[in-house]
């Protein structure tokens, strides 16, 4: 891939994933035995943990058939690493501004497939860089957006708190924490007190949130996708 053609989104929208691209004879089966995707995979891990915030989800998607993946995963593969080719030089700056503290959060639209479940993402922003990022299939599968962004901000909820709690203990402190999130619907959701029809439902531990706003511990704001 050294001399591969360098691009600058590290995976398309056309690649679709599902266990049927798995292989189902053995000669599929021993051809993939010749690549090293499960290797690649690690190596990506690995970047993404340490530096690379932007693959997170990425990685999460061509991990999920790690045990038998297809021809289709080893093309997203290279894919990914041709967006590597292109950004090679980027990476993770601190002090480039001030030392604030905010978030962002997202969900797909039932990304997975076969599970027909969203990927929740987050990011938070510490100096002006990534400071915490996570990229995860939901536990639940959710009937529509709104309770998806809601079960996404929960998460990120928690690891802001957490995050602000121990940079108090480094005597950095800030007038507020915001945490920024799309779904106007869903910030509707978590600072109305009466539940809608379509969310009575939810589960209760995802409405702890609703709880840390009326503290005024953390403000909920939109911003545009």
């Amino acid at each position: 891939m050294e001399h591969a053609k360098a691009i600058s989104c590290p995976l398309a929208n056309h690649f679709q994933f599902s266990s049927k691209q798995s292989p189902s004879s053995d000669e599929e089966r021993e051809e993939m035995d010749k690549v090293p995707h499960a290797l690649a995979v690690g190596s990506l891990l690995y970047a993404m943990v340490s530096t690379r915030p932007n693959i997170a989800h990425v990685v999460g998607v061509v991990s999920q058939f790690l045990s038998n993946p297809g021809r289709e995963y080893w093309t997203a593969m290279k894919y990914i690493l041709r967006y590597f080719c292109g950004t090679s030089r980027l990476c993770l700056y601190f002090g480039s501004s001030e030392p604030m503290l905010f978030g962002y959060t997202d969900a797909d639209m039932a990304g997975d497939v076969d599970s027909i479940k969203f990927t929740s993402g987050y990011l938070l922003i510490f100096a002006g860089e990534a400071m915490s990022w996570q990229s995860r299939l939901q536990k639940c599968v959710a009937l529509f957006t709104t309770e998806a962004k809601f079960i996404a901000t929960t998460k990120i909820c928690k690891e802001l708190l957490w995050m602000k709690k121990f940079l108090n203990k480094l005597r950095l402190q800030q007038e507020k924490y915001q945490l920024f999130c799309y779904s106007q619907s869903a910030i509707h959701l978590r600072k109305n007190v009466s539940f809608h029809l379509r969310s009575k439902y939810i589960n209760v531990r995802y409405h702890w949130i609703r709880n840390i706003l009326e503290t005024k511990q953390l403000p909920l704001e939109k911003i545009h996708t």
